[in-house]
């Protein structure tokens, strides 16, 4: 748990430029024109989305839109991750994102408003709102919840509750759960860059490993229906 604690400490780490520009954002996708027919899979986010302090092609989205080409899944992965994100910051930015169609909605929110110590019955409104507004706009989306762990200072109750949101998240809304985004990455030293927090490129393919176990699954039979 000490480890969950050292590794929540600087998720709101970054600057501006982590920003996303568009709702294409950042992930190594490159330039696309809004022609591209394929359905968007939206990876909406923190700085572990953004990919803070690794290329584009190196964070965990691009090496999903990878996993997709080589599997022959004609989907395109956007990257909405922004360093320092809220889950009230995302309700607030999620209209704009939702101007262009979204397919699956991978949702990875909330472990800065574990690092604020932040009310969860707010931030469990913030995240239930921003599926809301997805569903509302897009019924068909498929959803994806990304679980996280907080820090243990916060007290036990904190974070067991914690943990628990993103179960009971993902089960009240018929949505898919990651149970941990950095699994067997958190606080390992050869996964981690300097800061020892946020994966390095040999750390981000394990995080896509992670995603991918889980999304290629829906994904296959978001193809079938």
């Amino acid at each position: 748990m000490r480890r969950i604690l050292i590794l929540l400490a600087c998720f709101g780490c970054g600057n501006e430029s982590n920003r996303s520009p568009s709702p294409e954002g950042r992930g190594g996708q490159g330039e696309r024109t809004t022609a591209d027919a394929r359905p968007t899979i939206l990876f909406f986010g923190t700085s572990l989305t953004a990919g803070l302090g690794l290329d584009p092609d190196e964070a965990y989205p691009a090496l999903i839109q990878q996993k997709l080409d080589s599997a022959g899944l004609a989907f395109r992965a956007v990257n909405a991750g922004v360093s320092g994100e809220t889950s009230a910051a995302g309700l607030r930015r999620i209209d704009w994102l939702l101007q262009q169609p979204v397919g699956v909605l991978v949702l990875e929110l909330g472990a800065n408003d574990a690092l604020r110590g932040q009310d969860l019955i707010a931030a469990r409104q913030n995240l239930q709102a921003i599926i809301d507004r997805t569903r509302t706009r897009y019924p068909a989306v498929r959803l994806v919840v990304a679980g996280m762990q907080a820090p243990p200072n916060l007290g036990s109750r904190y974070t067991r509750e914690f943990r628990e949101l993103f179960t009971t998240l993902a089960r009240d809304n018929d949505a898919t759960l990651i149970p941990f985004l950095l699994d067997s990455v958190a606080a390992v030293p050869d996964l981690n860059q300097p800061d020892g927090i946020h994966p390095n490129a040999a750390g981000a393919r394990i995080v896509a490993a992670n995603v991918w176990r889980v999304l290629e699954p829906v994904l296959r039979q978001e193809g079938r229906r």
